[in-house]
């Protein structure tokens, strides 16, 4: 059950709709006087009274019934108690009718959400920098399925820039093509880093002439791109299957070129395009931003260009409903000028596209620099982490069956999660030891007890548990009550572009069935009734947890 909706039909504002009404209900930080609160401070003006005045005349028009057991109003809250017993039957059924889509809904039914994320630059390291937006996009990209919506994956691919003369320059004068093929993306980096160490004033004008070449459509220059493309691919598509990413367009900046043309017309068109320095540019002075420069005093585009041909692609495309862009906070003014510059255009869509900003991630030895050669690669981050997964469990259960493969899992989702569990917008030094810590707030953490559940229900073997319900206690109640607000924490997840909504959540959730294991006897519980009853919480929370973790692209080992 919806409980704030539930209680929201239950409740008459006058002016306040009962959609309004089920947004501003709450759960309050300590449910000691409620498990669910209306702060009425918000209609005060509407309704010309004082919030506990309003809070108290609601109060006393509540209808009683069986589902909240008490309503009091308090300093201008409305607070309600559900009652345990109602609780504990809606969540454990609904939990077992729904299963692992217990939390989904078909709010987005018919609607399209366009999600860029990772964006690759091809020939160039997939590195620890490229974690937070990969494994964000991810996450939201279940999330919004989830939700019922339609996603639709983007890899912007970084394919286009004098980078790939420079590349080509390298080749000619230092690659060996079966090294280059043996070693993969790392070759390639090797010679992009010297060449930028020991290029001469005479190479940089032959990099210049093999981009001119590769634009001009020449054979060869074109053959050597596509070999450093298919390299790149081959090799982030492994670290894709490994993190659990999924793309439906790989449609990058070089895709874009035959389609910026119209965009500039419609620029000219409009009034828009301003000359300076010889640039052509949209003045944005207006609105406190500095120019948007869609072609250089040469001619040429930039990126910004390709953004914009790229946004009315995407719209004409996919008719969305929102266009996510999960990038770094660093590009913050770029999003803003060019949302802008797309609602100067008269789109009236310009208000659907949302910057997802995050704050870096590094390793506790610091920055890095692809040119100089300084650089994280992510692959290198997630062996780590399973290697460390490996070590740690071989410590805590050396008779573990299938370790390679719970340390994968337990590997790979302290590295998701250690992205995810912090709010987006914040810098994240990354730590191995505390990311695999079994008492922590990680993955870890949840997946052992995961396990914990999962062990205490094979313990049980077959037995029918039917539906059998008990008044729960407190423990027990501190549970049922965390199950029941997994569908809030999927909307919000999703309304806020916060998959550690989801991440805390499962940390939370886990606490409580911790609590709960410890303090309740499960399998020698002192009735029938109970034991049955307390395996049905057992087995929802672990439909929950798994759940929870499966949207963040973690996987959840049997045994630990």
């Amino acid at each position: 059950m919806d409980y704030k909706t539930y209680i929201a039909e239950r409740l008459s504002v006058e002016g306040v709709s009962k959609e309004e009404l089920a947004e501003s209900i709450v759960v309050p930080p300590d449910t000691s006087l409620g498990d669910y609160a209306l702060p009425c401070f918000k209609f005060a003006k509407l309704l010309r009274r004082s919030p506990a005045l309003i809070a108290q005349e609601l109060a006393e028009r509540y209808p009683a019934d069986g589902v909240v057991s008490s309503v009091s109003a308090v300093n201008g809250y409305l607070n309600f108690k559900i009652d345990g017993r109602s609780l504990a039957e809606e969540t454990l059924a609904r939990i077992e009718r729904e299963g692992e889509r217990y939390g989904a809904s078909d709010v987005g039914a018919g609607k399209t959400v366009c999600i860029d994320y990772s964006s690759v630059n091809i020939a160039k390291p997939f590195h620890i920098g490229h974690l937070s937006t990969t494994v964000l996009g991810g996450a939201l990209y279940r999330i919004f399925g989830f939700l019922g919506y339609r996603t639709v994956g983007i890899n912007h691919l970084g394919d286009y820039g004098t980078q790939f003369g420079k590349l080509i320059s390298a080749y000619k004068h230092w690659g060996v093509k079966e090294a280059v093929q043996e070693g993969g993306i790392r070759a390639v980096n090797d010679l992009y880093v010297r060449f930028n160490r020991e290029a001469t004033p005479e190479m940089e004008a032959e990099a210049r002439e093999y981009f001119r070449l590769i634009e001009s459509g020449d054979e060869e220059a074109n053959e050597l791109f596509e070999w450093f493309k298919s390299l790149t691919m081959a090799y982030v598509g492994k670290i894709y299957d490994r993190l659990h990413i999924r793309f439906d367009s790989y449609a990058g900046e070089r895709f874009y070129i035959d389609k910026m043309q119209p965009v500039i017309d419609e620029l000219k068109e409009k009034g828009l395009l301003v000359e300076s320095q010889g640039a052509q540019v949209v003045d944005l002075e207006a609105y406190g931003m500095p120019p948007f420069i869609v072609l250089r005093s040469d001619g040429a585009s930039l990126y910004a260009t390709r953004d914009l041909a790229a946004a009315v692609y995407r719209k004409k495309t996919y008719d969305f409903e929102k266009c996510l862009y999960v990038v770094a906070y660093q590009q913050n003014l770029h999003f803003k000028q060019l949302f802008k510059v797309l609602e100067l255009m008269g789109k009236d869509w310009a208000k659907d596209m949302v910057h997802v900003a995050y704050g870096m991630v590094s390793l506790e030895d610091g920055a890095m620099s692809t040119r100089q050669g300084k650089v994280v690669w992510l692959e290198d981050v997630i062996s780590r982490c399973v290697e460390k997964a490996k070590e740690v469990l071989e410590e805590k259960n050396p008779a573990l069956e299938n370790r390679e493969d719970v340390a994968e899992k337990v590997g790979v989702g302290a590295v998701v999660f250690g992205a995810l569990y912090n709010n987006k917008i914040k810098d994240i030094v990354f730590s191995y030891d505390k990311a695999l810590n079994f008492d922590g707030e990680t993955s870890v953490y949840v997946q052992y007890t995961c396990a914990r559940a999962a062990s205490v229900l094979a313990k049980a073997g077959g037995s029918s548990l039917g539906d059998a319900v008990c008044a729960p206690n407190a423990q027990e109640l501190e549970v049922l009550k965390s199950l029941a607000e997994f569908p809030d924490a999927v909307l919000a997840a999703a309304k806020n572009y916060e998959p550690s909504t989801i991440a805390r959540f499962a940390v939370d959730c886990a606490q409580k069935f911790n609590k709960f294991y410890i303090e309740c006897k499960i399998l020698q519980a002192e009735s029938e009734e109970t034991r049955a009853y307390r395996l049905r919480l057992t087995r929802a929370a672990l439909t929950v947890m798994t759940t929870a973790l499966r949207l963040l692209g973690i996987g959840v080992p049997e045994k630990m």
